[in-house]
């Protein structure tokens, strides 16, 4: 079995103070476990670079939060994927439900974006995920078939983190068969989509993961890891999703 990657996004969050006292946490971790899980850490732009200097040579990749569609040009305040992938960025989270609620982005944007990300040599982490209103109606799944099929390009190649956004950042996570169900239920989609690369794709899961559940959802079938957002900025603790991980192996 792969080990299940563990994808920390700062959000809007570290100055250069605080991603110091993240990446030292993380840096004495490397030191002490030469071989652990597949570990992301996604800070905001402005931290990328002076990130990427210090975790280089060590087990973590590099992340990036988001990325334009074009390759260059007259775009203000936006970063292509090339520029990510020149600082060192080997992934990106695109399509994330504040993404897609903040700046009202679409299947279809989020779509050009995953291949301008993959055009570009970076794999895309695609968010896809119900709100609580569309979970109450029953209607949950049909919005989730609707996101990938509209979302994924046809030669997708990155992962895909079903993220119910009822769960992000409240605190609550989703009971553990509503996960398994959901993340089945996107196996399948992707199989139906893909074929045999359809049954490959890494799958994560983010809504209030920490600690103290990690281990009962890392033990859902189909699951291949975990993207968390406020305790990527605890060391401690997600340094603790990163050692369980290693046990899933």
């Amino acid at each position: 079995m792969v080990k299940p990657v563990v994808i920390g996004n700062w959000k809007m969050n570290g100055l250069t103070k605080e991603a110091d006292h993240i990446v030292s946490a993380l840096l004495a971790y490397a030191e002490k476990h030469k071989d652990f899980a597949p570990t992301v850490i996604c800070p905001p732009f402005t931290q990328l670079y002076h990130v990427q200097k210090h975790i280089k040579d060590t087990p973590y990749a590099l992340g990036a939060q988001d990325c334009h569609v074009a390759e260059k040009g007259a775009h203000t305040g936006n970063i292509s994927a090339a520029m990510l992938k020149d600082v060192g960025a080997g992934y990106v989270i695109l399509g994330h439900s504040e993404r897609r609620s903040d700046h009202k982005e679409t299947d279809q944007l989020i779509k050009e974006k995953t291949i301008a990300a993959q055009k570009a040599g970076l794999l895309p982490v695609v968010c896809i995920g119900e709100t609580k209103e569309e979970r109450e109606s029953g209607k949950y799944k049909d919005v989730i078939a609707s996101q990938i099929k509209g979302s994924l390009p046809e030669n997708f190649n990155g992962l895909v983190a079903y993220e119910p956004v009822w769960a992000i950042g409240t605190g609550v996570s989703a009971k553990n068969e509503d996960i398994a169900e959901v993340i089945h239920f996107i196996r399948e989609k992707l199989v139906a989509q893909y074929g045999e690369n359809g049954k490959k794709t890494p799958i994560l899961y983010g809504g209030s993961v920490k600690p103290s559940n990690v281990k009962d959802i890392f033990a859902i079938s189909e699951l291949g890891g975990v993207l968390v957002g406020g305790v990527s900025l605890i060391p401690e603790d997600f340094l603790q999703l990163v050692t369980i991980a290693q046990d899933f192996a």
